[in-house]
């Protein structure tokens, strides 16, 4: 499509000065540059967060019992109410789409009065009374042994899941953990796994690694729970919004514990899938002001190109009078133009983005020696859309940095151009 003369014209037209040719295309190899370093510290920023979830099952929410705010059915306000064992049958029955309901007991407390002995050491823990189906919407590394099964819930097991703070404030170094015996509140439950929570969502990330699972149905007839549920953990089935379904549940709880239809503040939860969707959407809009921000820059390396090429078609106007009269068209003017314009375009803008992925490799280099699990940066990256989209924008620019110069060199009439000395 161009011959080797054309190619060598539009090397001899940069080259003619170097220096000048350089600056211009430092415009836009910044302006690529920060693009792309920007949306890559967005990701990175992204799955720092994302990565302080753990892993969670996002689509899910916490249910607990609150007073009651209004009188309903002969029943005084502010009274208090428990729910029940049998409420979660009820939800699983009546509310579609749901794909975990955990009924959950909790004891004690990290900082609290000690409440777990083992031997002579002694220490305050939070201990959980749970199903199986938590470790599914709470992940958690099982490090030995095994976590809850449905055996253990049947046969009111007394076994305890412990973390591994557990384990290094109640054991000592080298100790066999799997088969020993904890005392929790004066009840003895054998060890049968060790775990390390994922993530950082805890606010206490010491904390998350100072807690006990043990089977529900233990909890509730060691500690005489009868039937109560301190609190439930409830799951959506992918593809169904959890937040969507909240209003259902809280129908079935108010209408089993005569609780008036309009009181909202009887229940209390947290929407963990309505607090995620909140961090999506800001990075969404972080992505936005990264492509803005970049753009912009770019932008002005753009119109750099632009007064480069408006300059070098002054320079040339005598050349350009020749060849329109040796019957060159409007077109190949424009074109050889043009071609300038894009081919230095996407030189300096290649160069930009192999810069910003040197950077973000030797960054990525670091973290990796380092631990990120506390966080709240991880593995900046950009994927190849972001680099698609990049030489599409260097495309568009490099032709509209060459437009005005193009026209103007057409427009330059050939009697008029010999004249120029």
């Amino acid at each position: 499509m161009f011959s080797k003369d054309t190619w060598s014209e539009i090397l001899e037209a940069l080259t003619a000065n170097w220096f000048r040719t350089l600056l211009t295309a430092f415009g836009v190899l910044w302006g690529i540059f920060i693009l792309v370093i920007l949306l890559a510290a967005g990701i990175g920023l992204e799955n720092g967060v994302k990565q302080g979830f753990g892993g969670m099952a996002t689509n899910s929410m916490f249910m607990w019992t609150q007073t009651q705010s209004k009188p309903y059915k002969g029943l005084p306000k502010g009274r208090r109410y428990n729910f029940k064992i049998g409420d979660v049958e009820a939800i699983k029955q009546n509310v579609p789409n749901l794909r975990f309901v955990s009924p959950r007991n909790q004891l004690g407390g990290f900082g609290g009065a000690n409440n777990v002995v083992r031997g002579l050491k002694t220490g305050a823990f939070n201990v959980y009374g749970d199903y199986p189906e938590v470790i599914k919407q709470e992940p958690m590394d099982i490090t030995s042994g095994r976590f809850i099964n449905y055996s253990d819930i049947n046969e009111n097991r007394k076994i305890a899941i412990i973390g591994e703070g557990v384990q290094k404030d109640m054991y000592d170094p080298g100790e066999e953990v799997i088969g020993s015996y904890i005392k929790i509140s004066g009840v003895n439950f054998m060890v049968i796994g060790t775990y390390k929570k994922k993530g950082n969502n805890n606010r206490n990330p010491e904390e998350a690694q100072k807690q006990i699972y043990v089977p529900f149905t233990a909890f509730s007839q060691a500690f005489n729970m009868g039937d109560t549920v301190g609190w439930m953990a409830i799951t959506a089935n992918d593809g169904t919004s959890i937040t969507e379904l909240k209003s259902q549940v809280f129908d079935v709880i108010k209408s089993r514990h005569s609780i008036h239809p309009e009181d909202d503040r009887a229940i209390g939860s947290f929407d963990l899938y309505e607090e995620f969707s909140k961090v999506n959407g800001l990075f969404v809009a972080l992505k936005a002001v990264a492509y803005f921000v970049g753009i912009l820059v770019l932008l002005s390396g753009i119109i750099g190109i632009s007064n480069i090429m408006l300059i070098v078609v002054k320079e040339r106007t005598n050349e350009i009078g020749i060849r329109r009269a040796l019957g060159a068209t409007p077109w190949s003017i424009r074109g050889q133009i043009l071609m300038e314009s894009i081919f230095l375009t996407i030189i300096s803008g290649m160069a930009g983005i192999a810069l910003a992925t040197g950077v973000i490799a030797l960054v990525n280099n670091q973290l990796n020696g380092m631990d990120t699990s506390e966080m709240m940066f991880a593995n900046p990256s950009v994927d190849l859309r972001v680099v698609f989209t990049a030489l599409s924008i260097l495309i568009i620019s490099g032709l509209l940095a060459g437009l005005i110069p193009a026209q103007n060199a057409i427009k330059v009439k050939p009697v008029d151009a010999l004249r120029t000395e």
